[in-house]
């Protein structure tokens, strides 16, 4: 087996999107970096690689066997055994992942450029492995709280979270469905449309407004989830870590 030594990780976790673990350039100095002393190396296959990178499914129990008990943390002399961690890649991605204890990827985490190219290095002439997964029955599910990569795709880390935030509070409103609610948002949103609004149903308003906020980001979607948080502590809390306290919320009220 191929181990590497001294690697440093970033855990992410309980994120099932590739696209939500972010890489080495996108690492905040507040984050909390970990040191592996020593971790497995498994080079698998990209369907594999794919189901552990964007999903958050029970591991190929043939894989957890592999590398059980075979990563050490180390914190100043001490050094500790993990159950299941391990660095895999398909010869294109790289992620490493710590299952704590589980069956399921709960921490993910990217490599620093240097040790990535080391991965590159170790796994040249080698064969990837499939550890008998099954891939004819798994279909990967995306969702409002799980968007496609495609309504993502080029926003920065500040942004991505901002508008995982957004997501949540359309989210809430799409459970209450009251539509003088949705038309409001609606209309914060689009104020062209408000001789139309008047006239929608709720599926009509709900449909306009996800359709209009689902890609890319801008001010706009930016100024929309400042206001749909407002007021709502645990999010307002969210959206401060993200935008620094100078915005918060609490003081534009």
């Amino acid at each position: 087996m191929l181990y590497l030594h001294d690697v440093w990780v970033n855990w992410f976790e309980g994120e099932e999107n590739g696209y939500s673990v972010c890489h080495f350039h996108e690492w905040r100095k507040e984050d909390n970096i970990e040191l592996l002393d020593q971790v497995p190396l498994l080079y698998i296959t990209e369907t594999l690689y794919n189901y552990i990178e964007n999903d958050m499914h029970d591991l190929p129990s043939t894989l957890l066997d592999s590398i059980y008990k075979r990563a050490y943390t180390r914190k100043g002399q001490k050094r500790s055994v993990v159950e299941y961690a391990c660095i895999v890649t398909d010869g294109n991605d790289i992620l490493a992942f710590d299952t704590i204890g589980y069956s399921i990827p709960i921490r993910k985490s990217r490599l620093i450029p240097r040790q990535e190219q080391l991965v590159f290095d170790m796994i040249d002439n080698t064969k990837p492995q499939s550890f008998k997964f099954d891939d004819s029955e798994y279909e990967k599910e995306y969702h409002m709280l799980s968007m496609p990569p495609e309504f993502v795709f080029g926003l920065t880390r500040k942004e991505r979270q901002m508008k995982q935030l957004l997501m949540i509070g359309l989210d809430q409103l799409k459970t209450t469905n009251n539509r003088e609610e949705l038309r409001y948002w609606l209309t914060e949103w689009d104020p062209k449309q408000y001789p139309a609004i008047r006239y929608m149903d709720e599926e009509r308003v709900w449909e306009t407004l996800y359709n209009g906020v689902k890609e890319g980001w801008s001010e706009a979607h930016e100024d929309l989830c400042a206001k749909l948080v407002r007021g709502q502590p645990f999010l307002e809390k969210m959206w401060e870590a993200e935008i620094g306290p100078e915005h918060n919320t609490s003081s534009q009220k």
